[in-house]
């Protein structure tokens, strides 16, 4: 049976390919098309917008883990900043980096029992990874709704 860890690892890796290839398949003009725009009864981000946004949470989490610095990157993950696929793809980069170097802090599946100071209150290194993989994979997951509205083309890691 793989350990928690190793599984944990794996499902950020896939989230990170998956990124990637989302914002490699859309066209630059589509990138922060907002469906939201037309008659809709939710508000809607851009297909670009989603991807940041859960590689966003990603980056929050593994910084606060590693440099307790639990900082929202939404300032410097503005479509303003990363304004096209390249620059997003270089982004992503950087999250999975930030992730590598925050997994490396990781020894056993017994490190997922610690707490941490995180944002809000005391959590379990667990309950943390938990929460922003399930955060992280639903903006994703949005992110390629926006992507499937635009295009037919089906994407390898999903």
């Amino acid at each position: 049976m793989k350990n928690q860890l190793i599984i944990f690892n794996s499902q950020f890796q896939n989230l990170h390919e998956r990124s990637c290839e989302i914002i490699e398949r859309t066209p630059h003009e589509k990138l922060f098309w907002q469906p939201g725009k037309i008659d809709a009864p939710f508000p809607s981000n851009s297909c670009g917008e989603y991807v940041l946004q859960s590689a966003g949470a990603v980056e929050q989490t593994f910084n606060g883990i590693t440099a307790k610095l639990w900082d929202n990157p939404f300032e410097w993950t503005l479509p303003e900043a990363l304004s096209s696929g390249t620059l997003i793809l270089e982004y992503l980069s950087e999250v999975e980096e930030t992730r590598r170097r925050g997994f490396a802090f990781f020894q056993s599946d017994a490190d997922l029992s610690r707490e941490l100071p995180a944002p809000e209150k005391l959590t379990t290194i667990f309950e943390l990874l938990l929460a922003t993989f399930a955060a992280a994979e639903n903006l994703q997951g949005r992110a390629l709704a926006i992507f499937r509205l635009f295009s037919k083309e089906k994407l390898l890691n999903r």
